[in-house]
C-alpha cells in the first residue's frame, strides 16, 4: 500500500471521528436549547393550567353532580339541559347567531373592502366603519338599547321609521280623544263612535269630545254654533271643556275650542252614504239627500293613537335587532382583515381579466373572491367562535319581557350558575357543551393554519 493511500485512509478516519464528536456536541446543544425553551414556557404553562386547564376539568367533574354538589347524577344534567324549554330556545338562537352574524359581517366587510379601493376617501371610510371596534360590548349594548327604544323621541330606529311612515300616511287628528259621556255618541266597534239616533236636516248635530291632548289644540279657533242650512245636515265638533272650570256640558261655551279636521260619516244600513271634514271652526255640512235619516259616525281613524313604530325589542324581533348591533361592531373588523388580504392580490390578474373582456362582477366573483378565500375563512371562523360565546349584547339590550326570546347559551350559563335559581351542576353542563361546540371550529382553524405553514 502506498504512502498516499495510507495518509488518505488516516484522513478519512480523522474526519469520521471529528464528525461524530461534532454531532454529539450539536445534540447536546439542541437538548440544552429545548430545556431553556421549557424553562421560559413553564410560567406561561402554569398560568394556562391554572386559568384554563383546571376550570375545564373542574367544570366537567362538577357537571356530573347535582345542584348541591353532593349527589352524583352522571349525565342527568345533560339530559335536563336538552329537556328545558329555555335552554332549547338558547340553542336555537345560537344556531341563528352562528349562521347569520358571521356571514353578514363577512359579506359587508368584503363589500366595504372592495368598494373603498375605488374612492379617494376610502381610508376615512374605513376608519369610520372600524371605529365601533374601539367601543366595549357594554357601551355598545347601552347605545343600542337607546337606539331601539320604543319611544320615537328617544329611539333613533323608531324615529326614522315613524318619519317614513308619517310621510306616506296621515296621522289621526286627535289621538286618544273620546265623546263626552251621555252626549249621544256610542261605541260602534273598532274605536269608532256613532250617534244613537238618526239626524235630520234643519237640526244641527252636536258632537262634544273630551280627552283631547293640549298639543293637538295648538292654534285651534273657538268653536262656532252650527246654523241650519237648506238641503244640508249641519253640526259642530268641539272640545267640551272650559279651562279653569265652569261651562255647561253638551253646550258650546264661548272659550271652548273647535276640533278641525275630523272626518264625519253618514251611515245607513252599515254603508257610508256621505262624508265631510270639520272646518276650522268645528262645523261640517252633509248633503241632506244622503244624510237625512242616517246616523253620523266618527271613524276610528279620527282617534287612533299616533304610530309608534316597530317594537324592535319585542319577542319577535329582539334577536335580529341584537344581531344588527353585533354586525355594526364587527363588520369593521372583517373589512380591515379582508382589505389587508386584498392588498396582496396580484393586480396583473385583475387587469388581464378586464382586458379579456370580463365585467367587474365577473372579476369580483371569479378572481377576487377565490383569491381572498383563505382570508374570508379566517374572518368567518373567528367570528363564529366569537358569536358562540356572545353574552354582553344580549344581556344588556334585551329587556326583561324579551330576555327569554333572546336567550343564548352563554347567557343561560350565567343565569343557571349565578341567577335566582342557581344550579351549578346544570351550569357546568352548559359550559362543557359550549366548549364542545367551540372545539370543532378551533380544530378546523388550527388545521388551516398548519396547511398555510406548509405552503
Amino acid at each position: 500500500m502506498s504512502d498516499v493511500q495510507v495518509s488518505g485512509a488516516g484522513e478519512r478516519r480523522r474526519r469520521r471521528a471529528g464528525g461524530a464528536g461534532h454531532g454529539r456536541g450539536r445534540g447536546r446543544g439542541r437538548g440544552s436549547r429545548r430545556w431553556l425553551a421549557a424553562v421560559f414556557l413553564l410560567p406561561a404553562l402554569l398560568l394556562l393550567g391554572a386559568l384554563v386547564g383546571y376550570p375545564v376539568v373542574f367544570s366537567v367533574v362538577r357537571s356530573l353532580f347535582d345542584a348541591s354538589g353532593d349527589g352524583f347524577v352522571g349525565l342527568d344534567n345533560y339530559g335536563a339541559m336538552f329537556s328545558d324549554e329555555g335552554i332549547r330556545t338558547a340553542l336555537r338562537n345560537n344556531v341563528v347567531w352562528v349562521v347569520v352574524a358571521p356571514t353578514v359581517s363577512t359579506v359587508l366587510g368584503l363589500v366595504f373592502a372592495v368598494l373603498t379601493e375605488r374612492i379617494r376617501w376610502g381610508t376615512a371610510f374605513k376608519l369610520i366603519v372600524f371605529m365601533p371596534m374601539a367601543i366595549s360590548m357594554l357601551a355598545a349594548g347601552i347605545i343600542f338599547r337607546l337606539v331601539y327604544d320604543q319611544a320615537p323621541e328617544r329611539g333613533v330606529a323608531n324615529a326614522v321609521w315613524v318619519g317614513v311612515h308619517d310621510t306616506f300616511a296621515d296621522p289621526a287628528p286627535f289621538p286618544g280623544a273620546k265623546p263626552r259621556p251621555r252626549a249621544g255618541l256610542k261605541p260602534s266597534g273598532g274605536g269608532a263612535f256613532t250617534t244613537g239616533s238618526a239626524v235630520r236636516a234643519g237640526s244641527p248635530v252636536l258632537l262634544p269630545l273630551v280627552a283631547v291632548r293640549p298639543d293637538d289644540l295648538h292654534g285651534a279657533r273657538p268653536a262656532a254654533v252650527a246654523r241650519p242650512r237648506p238641503g244640508k245636515v249641519t253640526g259642530t265638533a268641539w272640545l267640551d271643556f272650559t279651562r279653569g272650570g265652569g261651562g255647561r256640558p253638551n253646550v258650546i261655551d264661548g272659550n271652548e275650542k273647535a276640533l278641525a279636521g275630523l272626518r264625519v260619516e253618514a251611515v245607513r244600513g252599515g254603508r257610508v252614504v256621505a262624508s265631510a271634514t270639520t272646518a276650522a271652526d268645528g262645523s261640517f255640512a252633509l248633503p241632506a239627500g244622503q244624510a237625512d235619516g242616517a246616523r253620523l259616525r266618527l271613524p276610528a281613524a279620527d282617534f287612533a293613537e299616533a304610530y309608534r313604530g316597530v317594537d324592535w325589542l319585542g319577542p319577535a324581533l329582539v334577536t335580529p335587532a341584537i344581531i344588527g348591533s353585533y354586525v355594526w361592531m364587527w363588520a369593521g373588523f372583517a373589512m380591515v382583515l379582508i382589505a389587508a388580504g386584498l392588498a396582496g392580490v396580484p393586480r396583473e390578474l385583475l387587469e388581464a381579466a378586464r382586458v379579456d373582456g370580463a365585467g367587474e362582477w365577473q372579476v369580483f366573483r371569479r378572481i377576487t373572491v377565490p383569491l381572498l378565500a383563505p382570508v374570508l375563512v379566517v374572518v368567518l371562523v373567528t367570528l363564529m367562535i366569537n358569536v358562540l360565546k356572545i353574552f354582553d349584547l344580549v344581556y344588556i339590550i334585551a329587556p326583561g319581557s324579551s330576555i327569554r326570546s333572546a336567550n343564548v347559551l352563554a347567557l343561560q350559563l350565567f343565569q343557571s350558575s349565578f341567577g335566582t335559581d342557581v344550579d351549578e351542576g346544570l351550569g357546568s353542563a352548559i359550559a362543557v357543551f359550549l366548549l364542545l361546540l367551540v372545539v370543532p371550529v378551533m380544530y378546523v382553524n388550527l388545521r388551516r393554519l398548519r396547511k398555510e405553514r406548509r405552503r
